[in-house]
């Protein structure tokens, strides 16, 4: 499989992107997110306030806790992931990070996650980097899939790699866009807010980003951190 980097500055990505902006398009993605299960949660209590039938109001109960998981599942994800992950240090256990992309896909069970980090703590740019990458190729598998996650230190860089693999593998050319760069301003939308706060990071700490070809049968994602 052809594997093409993708580094250094872009002249049309240093654009000025006003904080504020960017933030909006961000808090605008986490609620798109977290309005499924949370409206859940609210028409659970609406039905257990009127049912009386037992096996209603044990649903009801199901219906509650399923949806109150998912949230719980989100939030711990966007914390690491969009979040400044207060409470650790300036490194993280990649347990942490395994536990929340586990959540996030937990409920269909339709993507299967392998873990091939060995690593005991990785720097907090690298994790949200990784957590990042590993939920758009994730969303990517829309038939459900394997989903296999590495990472690994190595004298002065800590190296990425997310694999995708399903019956259906779809990317959003916007969001490769902006990973690689060549997403006009325009373009910088709530869906595309995450993919392009990676490329930031990582090209603003000296680093490469490598995406497999469109078409591929198999979607490859590689980042390459200095420090």
């Amino acid at each position: 499989m052809i594997f093409t980097k993708i580094g250094g500055a872009d002249p049309d990505m240093t654009h000025p992107i006003d904080s504020i902006e960017f933030a909006s398009l961000l808090c605008s993605r986490l609620c798109h997110d977290l309005l499924s299960p949370v409206g859940a949660l609210n028409n659970g209590l609406e039905l257990m306030a009127d049912e009386t039938d037992p096996d209603m109001r044990q649903r009801c109960l199901d219906l509650l806790a399923d949806s109150a998981r998912t949230s719980a599942n989100k939030l711990k994800y966007f914390r690491l992931a969009f979040g400044s992950a207060g409470g650790f240090g300036d490194a993280v256990p990649p347990h942490e990070a395994r536990v929340a992309i586990e959540g996030m896909f937990a409920g269909t069970g339709r993507v299967k996650v392998g873990w091939m980090v060995e690593e005991q703590m990785l720097g907090k740019l690298p994790v949200k980097v990784l957590l990042n990458l590993a939920l758009i190729v994730g969303d990517a598998l829309v038939r459900g899939g394997q989903l296999d996650i590495g990472a690994e230190k190595r004298p002065g860089v800590t190296e990425i790699v997310v694999r995708g693999e399903g019956p259906k593998v779809v990317l959003d050319p916007d969001l490769r866009a902006a990973l690689a760069g060549t997403l006009p301003p325009e373009g910088l939308a709530s869906r595309t807010a995450a993919a392009w706060m990676v490329r930031q990071l990582v090209t603003g700490a000296g680093g490469e980003i490598a995406l497999s070809p469109p078409g591929e049968p198999v979607l490859l994602f590689g980042a390459s951190i200095p420090g």
